[in-house]
């Protein structure tokens, strides 16, 4: 791997990993079309360390109450009525299905999975079931009025982020507005219950990453940077977008996924790019 192509993917995982667009279907996207091969799902997963270490410091002081109040719930029945104590379950609850799943599905994700056909489907397809979201949903709940069957049926929206193009924002924030709440809610949900599952996909595929054979494996130093730039341009992009979706719909994000995902699939039609 070059350093222009890791500076370059890491900008990329950094811009794309909190936006409902897909971080994996862009690096996918773009290390075919400018370096004309595939950095792999091990790249993607350690790179997203350095975004969910945005999430973590951005969130912290959410984060902190989060675990603190679950600790305590264990010999304090008060604290267990506490929706924080009850939101800290959700979390780690709906993290159980893409686990599950990750486990399950390991090597199809990492190699038909991320066929470009599949990208630029996946794309259009969830692209336009946000958008039915936005239109549908009744978008009145907080995260303060979240249940059980929220966390899950998002958990269970999350997962299906393990194929590249879906989105795990795109598709935790798509099932959120479905369920009623407001698009703040949804992201910073979102937000939260992507740490767990993105934290250890991230650590488990360390070892992958430096152990792939072949001129793209990226070295020690490319991959930290990648992961640093990822996370300095993580960390401003969480910040812009809990604002923008507090006063604005998500249709931008809508029409920008059925763009690129048409796009996607004409280049495969013409030749222009491989699909695998």
């Amino acid at each position: 791997m070059t350093w222009l192509e890791a500076l370059v993917l890491g900008v990329v995982q950094g811009l794309t990993e909190m936006l409902p667009i897909s971080s994996s279907g862009h690096l996918r996207i773009v290390s075919e079309l400018f370096f004309g091969r595939d950095a792999g799902a091990s790249f993607t997963a350690v790179t997203q360390l350095g975004t969910e270490a945005a999430v973590l410091i951005y969130f912290a002081k959410d984060i902190f109450r989060l675990v603190g109040t679950w600790f305590r719930g264990f010999g304090n029945a008060a604290v267990r009525k506490t929706q924080d104590y009850r939101l800290a379950w959700y979390v780690i609850i709906g993290t159980i299905p893409i686990s599950v799943l990750g486990l399950l599905f390991k090597e199809q994700i990492r190699t038909s999975g991320r066929n470009l056909w599949v990208v630029g489907t996946t794309l259009v397809v969830f692209g336009l079931v946000l958008g039915a979201a936005e239109l549908y949903g009744r978008q009145k709940r907080s995260v303060e009025q979240m249940t059980l069957k929220d966390g899950l049926i998002m958990g269970c929206a999350q997962a299906m982020a393990l194929v590249p193009g879906v989105s795990r924002s795109g598709g935790t924030i798509t099932a959120g507005l479905f369920i009623g709440l407001n698009r703040e809610a949804a992201t910073r949900y979102s937000f939260l219950l992507a740490i767990p599952a993105v934290v250890a996909a991230g650590i488990f595929s360390l070892p992958d990453v430096f152990e792939r054979a072949g001129a793209n494996a990226p070295s020690i130093a490319q991959m930290i940077v990648a992961t640093v730039v990822a996370f300095a341009i993580g960390y401003v992009t969480i910040a812009w977008l809990l604002k923008f979706v507090a006063k604005h719909s998500v249709y931008v994000f809508v029409w920008y996924r059925v763009v690129l995902g048409l796009f996607v699939l004409a280049m495969l039609s013409s030749g222009y790019i491989s699909a695998t």
